[in-house]
């Protein structure tokens, strides 16, 4: 065990951090930060963590770069103060949407943020429901990473929805999709997407049938809301029902909240690995649900040197 286990949270989500420390009946760490008149961020450690296993929650969402720079600052902060072990518990990566060079002159910036956290002093990283599987791989330290599946299934399971049919938004949410709809006993819908240019999705061809039947569409970042938008609009199209929608990371940017609300959408379930008190308050449509529990049981037991990946059995 690698000492006294203490809990500190950065700017982005201090709400998040409160549930994590009530689960695990702890005090968070006491730490102030600030940015001087010019944008600079800084950090001091404000108790003694020499010896202690450090856990920083801080997900990178919205403003991304601000809250990037100040994880990378407080990694770096613990790291000089002697910490035994610091984890970077970052329940939303951000930047994670270019993992791949799939056009010339291109960054791979997953793997440069990943790059960033590693050498700002993490000792291993706890995230949630990575864009794509292949970027635990881009870091030099451990990864534990986890779903957000069995909230998501809970939530979906009191709703009680008859015919479901559970839809994937695109080919690369096909595995996320078909593993909730198993669980669900389910029927399973994709929807052929061709990205027309960032943050724009038009829709090209439904592949399952959803006539009659209830769809839930599953993604795991809404961001914009254009795919999801397009998305109920071929359901619609094709017969469907009721159309409700299950996302990981609500990141709801841009447009997202008005198109939202003026889809026939029934219900938008999220997840708070970002902050939603906002956007609930401008749109009653969405249904958050907490992921400090699944969050606090893996530190836990990461503290403890026991399983993580027994959560998910």
């Amino acid at each position: 065990m690698a000492g006294e286990l203490k809990i500190f949270g950065g700017r982005a989500h201090p709400a998040l951090v409160a549930e994590i420390c009530d689960y695990l009946n702890l005090e968070a760490g006491k730490v102030s930060a600030f940015n001087f008149s010019d944008g600079e961020t800084f950090c001091q450690v404000e108790e003694n963590v020499r010896g202690s296993d450090v856990f920083i929650v801080q997900p990178t969402c919205g403003p991304v770069n601000e809250n990037l720079m100040e994880l990378l600052i407080m990694l770096d902060s613990f790291k000089r103060s002697s910490a035994s072990r610091v984890t970077a518990v970052i329940p939303y990566y951000g930047y994670a949407r270019q993992d791949k060079k799939d056009r010339p002159r291109v960054p791979i910036t997953a793997k440069l943020v990943a790059d960033l956290i590693s050498r700002a002093g993490a000792d291993r990283v706890l995230t949630m429901d990575l864009h794509a599987d292949q970027i635990q791989g881009f870091f030099d330290v451990p990864v534990d990473h986890l779903f957000a599946a069995p909230v998501l299934l809970e939530a979906v399971r009191d709703l009680g929805i008859p015919d479901l049919v559970v839809v994937s938004p695109d080919a690369g949410g096909v595995e996320r999709a078909r593993a909730i709809a198993k669980r669900l006993g389910a029927g399973l819908a994709i929807i052929d997407k061709r990205r027309t240019a960032p943050n724009e999705a038009e829709v090209m061809h439904l592949i399952g049938d959803v006539e009659g039947c209830n769809a839930l569409v599953v993604d795991d970042i809404i961001d914009t809301a254009g795919t999801l938008s397009k998305s109920v609009e071929a359901l619609k199209a094709k017969g469907a029902n009721r159309v409700l929608a299950a996302g990981v990371h609500g990141i709801l940017s841009g447009p997202a909240i008005k198109r939202i609300a003026n889809s026939p959408l029934e219900m938008v379930l999220i997840t708070n690995t970002t902050p939603v008190d906002d956007k609930l308050a401008k749109l009653p449509k969405l249904r958050p649900l907490s992921v400090a529990p699944l969050l606090g049981e893996a530190i836990r037991r990461i503290h403890e040197n026991s399983s993580v990946s027994s959560l998910f059995v």
